[in-house]
């Protein structure tokens, strides 16, 4: 009886293998019937962990295929994106060829420029970008880059009395940080 408990226990812990069942001196007093049920017990388990194998292996290639998915999506987006800022960008540079057909300097010329600035203007407002640097702004080197300082006891300290460079931003985003001079 005692060792019939033995071959229970083994069972039920999970411990037992194949080859462990068949050379085992504890299961030799064990009858065919509890062998049998023993060897049914082990195939199961096996079955369920080649299941469980089959099911990880799965998961993991359906995780590389999503990952692989989502980066080409992100790249057609990208992509998309730039074609839709080429495409409004597109009539200005045919604003600037008009411009070149005529004699740098004359009237025509300059208004063309100007127009072609307008139209530019126009068009990164109408993308959400600001400009950032303007002169008696105060300095904030999250936005400005300060290339030069001067001495200037009519304007307030620490503010921006010439901008090299105008600066840009979408929302919170930094695209290019103005290029000022700033006050002491």
């Amino acid at each position: 009886m005692e060792k019939k408990e033995k071959c229970k226990s083994k069972i039920d812990s999970g411990e037992v293998l194949e080859e462990v069942v068949d050379k085992s001196e504890d299961t030799k007093d064990c009858t065919d019937n509890e062998l049998i049920k023993i060897k049914a017990e082990l195939e199961a388990a096996v079955t369920e962990l080649n299941k469980q194998k089959d099911c990880l292996l799965r998961t993991a290639a359906e995780f590389d295929n999503y990952k692989k998915r989502t980066d080409r999506e992100r790249a057609s987006i990208a992509e998309y994106a730039k074609a839709g800022v080429i495409k409004q960008l597109l009539p200005v540079i045919d604003n600037v060829d008009r411009a070149n057909e005529y004699e740098k300097g004359s009237a025509e010329y300059n208004k063309g420029i100007e127009l072609i600035v307008k139209q530019l203007l126009d068009l990164t407002e109408k993308l959400g970008v600001e400009q950032i640097g303007t002169v008696g702004e105060t300095f904030d080197p999250q936005y400005h880059e300060a290339v030069m300082h001067s001495q200037d006891e009519n304007a307030p300290e620490n503010s921006i009395s010439q901008v090299m460079q105008k600066g840009y931003k979408i929302g919170e985003t930094i695209i290019r940080p103005a290029m000022v001079q700033v006050v002491n």
